[in-house]
């Protein structure tokens, strides 16, 4: 039974300290598996009270209780990968170094020695231990600059020094491969350096500015373990981390008064939401289409446009926002959406979706129709409400900047009413043609406010 379910779900294992913070430590680790798709398993060895500005108090659980987690869960499901984060004391890490050669499964160390907030968290009399009796069974150990120097001896400046150091966790202490962190390291971008069978490899990423730093390590060597559960090589496994902690500090979570933790579940929420999005849109674009002869009076010289952004937590530009390419033509008397959806189609339309979102995350999309009075009055009649920017308002330096137009345009209409309104609407300028903006929470909730608008305009008594 063990051996199967190691076969179709792969096991791994976090043997860290519990952050009540939920940012760092097995919270961290057991996030970063499910975003991975191994199954999380956890030998606690330590409950902190923490938070994300400090550490107030540590309880190390006994040893015997340690070692009898990993026997639990290797005894039933196997352990086909294991890493390790905070072992405060040197019986823990005795203990721990005992399981592995015990039960023989990969070990990755992330050898946590100081919390982000820069309470201590291992002993200073385990850290001898640490290297001499755990780093020896790590198939890779992942040190940052400051751990690697407390390691090897060394003072770390350069990526030259994290070779330096990297190399001797391997060829001196006896470690499989080593992987030293480049994030405390003066560079433009973050450069890891990997040393394993006597060669140098570098993992770099952009430096991100304003990302969430918390819980880094954790996801980072928890990462690299799931992989590894997964059956690929180091190098693999440490390709993939690498993107995967990119991403999970570039979409950190901003809670807290301190450094605010990574986000591991963005590995697996920006492409869901991207599908989402997708889905929407189709369901959008067919509600168009089936009341064509309505929209087809209302296509704009420049074309229609609809487009909606994912979900403002992970939007960052237009490649974030699908939208039709090719857009939306006239088609006899009725419209069709000329190409199919994708992220990226639309820069004027995606820009006001952008913009408004920034100012209320809650909307998300927008259509862009050619610009006509009765529009206007059946919305207000509707309870919509409308706000008409004068184009020639605007200044001369928003102008003369390419793509200023359009946020100047949104900012402007919230300025008004104190609210993103639910149209936007100009008479147009030199060059600009007069258009109607319709807001909305999705692209389905734009599309069914318009019919509802262009129903009521071409109703009976209406025309």
């Amino acid at each position: 039974m063990a051996r199967e379910s190691r076969r179709s779900i792969p096991i791994a294992m976090t043997i860290a300290g519990s952050d009540s913070g939920g940012g760092a430590g097995i919270e961290a680790d057991l996030k970063t598996f499910a975003a991975l798709s191994v199954h999380g398993t956890v030998a606690i060895t330590s409950i902190t009270a923490q938070n994300t500005y400090s550490v107030k108090a540590v309880f190390d659980l006994p040893p015997d209780i340690v070692y009898k987690q990993i026997e639990a869960v290797y005894e039933d499901m196997g352990i086909d990968a294991a890493k390790t984060g905070m072992l405060s004391n040197r019986e823990i890490i005795e203990t721990v170094a005992n399981a592995v050669k015990s039960f023989g499964f990969p070990l990755v160390v992330d050898p946590v020695m100081i919390a982000k907030s820069g309470a201590p968290l291992l002993r200073e009399d385990a850290i001898d231990i640490l290297i001499k009796k755990l780093l020896p069974l790590a198939i890779v150990v992942t040190p940052n600059r400051m751990e690697a120097e407390r390691i090897t001896g060394i003072e770390i400046r350069s990526i030259d020094d994290a070779r330096k150091a990297a190399r001797i966790i391997v060829e001196d202490i006896g470690s499989r491969a080593a992987i030293v962190k480049g994030g405390h390291i003066e560079s433009d971008e973050a450069i890891d350096i990997l040393y394993i069978d006597g060669r140098y490899r570098e993992f770099r990423a952009p430096r991100i500015s304003n990302g969430c730093t918390h819980g880094t390590g954790c996801s980072f060597s928890a990462a690299i373990a799931a992989e590894i559960a997964k059956g690929r090589s180091i190098e693999d496994a440490i390709e993939t981390a690498k993107r995967f902690i990119t991403m999970a500090i570039m979409y950190g979570l901003k809670v807290g008064r301190g450094h605010c933790p990574v986000n591991p579940i963005a590995w697996l929420e920006i492409p869901a939401e991207r599908y989402r999005v997708l889905e929407d849109m189709y369901r959008a674009i067919d509600i168009i289409e089936r009341n064509g002869e309505l929209f087809s009076r209302y296509i704009p010289e420049v074309q229609m446009n609809i487009a909606m952004a994912i979900d403002s937590r992970y939007a960052r530009d237009i490649n974030d926002v699908a939208a039709v390419k090719g857009r939306i033509v006239r088609y006899g008397n009725t419209v069709k959406a000329v190409g199919p959806v994708e992220f990226g189609a639309s820069r004027h339309v995606a820009k006001a979706v952008l913009t408004a979102m920034s100012i209320d995350p809650s909307i998300r999309a927008a259509i862009v129709l050619k610009y006509d009075e009765k529009i206007i009055e059946v919305a207000k009649s509707l309870g919509y409400t409308a706000v008409f920017i004068d184009r020639r308002e605007e200044p001369q330096e928003i102008k003369s900047i390419e793509g200023a137009s359009i946020p100047w345009i949104v900012r402007k209409a919230y300025e008004e009413i104190g609210k993103i309104p639910d149209i936007v609407y100009d008479h147009g300028d030199i060059g600009k043609e007069p258009v109607i903006r319709i807001f909305g929470r999705s692209a389905t909730d734009v599309a069914i406010k318009t019919l509802r608008i262009l129903t009521q305009i071409h109703m009976p008594q209406n025309l």
